[in-house]
């Protein structure tokens, strides 16, 4: 919910979720490594990895889920890389990632500010169960696989409560906004497209001067 409300204001995501999903598409280096650890009864009959069955095989077995982790974390972490860089390119200044295994996955260190949308564990089950439409022991085998909310909130520079109403969420998200669209610090503009290329201008002009006095 929160991600599409950055949507609506104009401000590009990357769902993490949907990079997983391509680097596990038929053919790719990712699905060739899953199939060779899991076998090939993970399979549809079109190839495609069964998703389903690979999650109940691995949220019921911390050491499977990280193998898999492991296998899938350098596909999952380049294609995140590249998404960002083709938006950064476009020029945007404020990218959303959204990744559920942020912390887990040791890429909060690419990411500035850190949001971590917070509920109450008795919603979170609920609403899991309500969007995948698993069982009660299917949802807490997720929720048992990340890092507890309450770290994570911990871990967090700004913490978004979405336990109410949608009206108290907009209402929340709209401080965020304000906050994540601030004028950019110097160290920021530096990391920036305009930075990167005003940086190399300085560069370039810097080599014609030179070489100019020679």
């Amino acid at each position: 919910t929160v991600s599409n409300i950055f949507k609506a204001h104009a401000i590009p995501v990357v769902d993490a979720d949907l990079v997983a999903r391509d680097v596990l598409k038929k053919g790719t280096g990712g699905w060739r490594k899953v199939v060779a650890a899991f076998g090939e009864d993970i399979l549809l009959d079109n190839g495609e990895v069964d998703r389903p069955k690979l999650g109940q095989i691995v949220f019921s077995d911390p050491l499977k889920r990280q193998l898999l982790n492991r296998l899938l974390a350098p596909y999952i972490s380049s294609g995140i890389f590249y998404e960002v860089l083709k938006l950064w390119m476009k020029g945007y200044k404020v990218i959303v990632l959204d990744a559920p295994l942020l912390f887990e996955a040791k890429i909060d260190k690419w990411t500035k500010p850190i949001i971590v949308v917070w509920v109450d564990p008795e919603t979170q089950l609920r609403r899991l169960m309500a969007r995948d439409r698993t069982s009660v022991e299917e949802a807490k085998n997720r929720i048992n696989a990340q890092m507890p909310l309450d770290l994570k909130q911990s871990k967090a520079d700004i913490v978004i409560d979405n336990t109410g109403s949608l009206e108290d969420l907009d209402e929340s998200f709209r401080k965020v906004l304000a906050q994540v669209t601030k004028p950019l610090t110097w160290s920021e503009f530096g990391l920036s497209r305009q930075g990167a290329f005003l940086a190399f201008i300085s560069v370039l002009v810097g080599v014609l001067i030179c070489r100019k006095t020679l």
